[in-house]
């Protein structure tokens, strides 16, 4: 049975103001076992920290998050500046995964810098795996876009085989594609899944000021805008089908994420998260 953990990026403000082991005890509090590193600073005092709740707590280390160059959205470990750290980090605290959050932007704009991108993920691919490391990478809606008719996803996975991927089921719906069925086309090189849910809001009362004003765009703006991150159970997906397929395609560690909170603190949607998971059966 798949881990069922966290995504840090929704703790990292909890991190930052009350430090590494007291997260690692509400998270395990919640019933969550294993994190995913992401958006929390990999210092010596976070890792000694993982290092400890893995040994105490039993949370594992999903996977850790790096970039294949530092840029401007790359602040952390990047392989070009930190491989040697990076490997010792995943070495001690027996993570067997390293994850791309994000295609560059850069790379996004055009086939070429797409085909570019995906040629470093396939030489930093094989440089990890020298070192019993899998690379894999996380989609965003952005990579079911085409270039002739090939998506980004299609073009990163042709010229990157050694690579695997994280699918991301809220981006992949954004994206227009059923999670189930790219799950099943990913199966063995899928393990890693956020489990993130979808969500469609009520139109704000505003949105009727707008119309009478007769600011259309400022309406469309609105209405187009009504999608949303949910806590696993409260919005569209269908988790039933997800998650069993997503185990079946090899899915070792199932990782609640939510981007937006909307007011709520994130202990209570995660506690959320994890009693719908639970009522699912896992």
């Amino acid at each position: 049975m798949p881990s069922v953990g966290v995504q840090m990026m929704m703790v990292r403000d909890k991190v930052a103001a009350d430090g590494m082991p007291a997260v690692l005890d509400r998270i395990a509090a919640l019933g969550y076992t294993s994190v995913e590193v992401s958006q929390v600073p990999t210092n010596e005092a976070n890792v000694a920290a993982l290092e400890k709740g893995r040994k105490d707590l039993g949370v594992q280390v999903a996977a850790l998050s790096v970039a294949l160059e530092k840029g401007p959205t790359a602040t952390g470990d990047a392989l070009d500046t930190d491989f040697e750290k990076v490997v010792d980090d995943c070495h001690r605290l027996d993570c067997s995964y390293l994850r791309i959050g994000m295609m560059p932007v850069p790379a996004m704009v055009s086939k070429a810098a797409v085909e570019d991108f995906a040629r470093q993920c396939e030489d930093a691919s094989l440089r990890l795996r020298a070192e019993g490391i899998q690379l894999a990478y996380h989609n965003h809606h952005v990579d079911f876009s085409r270039y002739e008719g090939e998506t980004l996803f299609d073009i990163v996975r042709r010229l990157s085989p050694s690579l695997h991927f994280e699918i991301d089921v809220h981006w992949v719906q954004r994206g227009g594609k059923n999670p189930v069925d790219v799950l099943r086309d990913f199966a063995g090189q899928v393990e890693l899944v956020h489990l993130k849910d979808y969500r469609i809001g009520t139109l704000p009362a505003s949105a009727l000021d707008l119309l009478a004003s007769g600011d259309r765009e400022g309406f469309s703006r609105q209405f187009a805008g009504l999608v949303q991150f949910a806590e696993v159970g409260a919005g569209t997906l269908d988790f039933a089908g997800i998650i069993p397929t997503a185990i079946e395609s090899g899915a070792e560690h199932l990782l609640v994420e939510q981007d937006e909170l909307y007011g709520r603190d994130v202990y209570d949607c995660l506690a959320d998260s994890m009693a719908h998971v639970r009522a699912l059966g896992y």
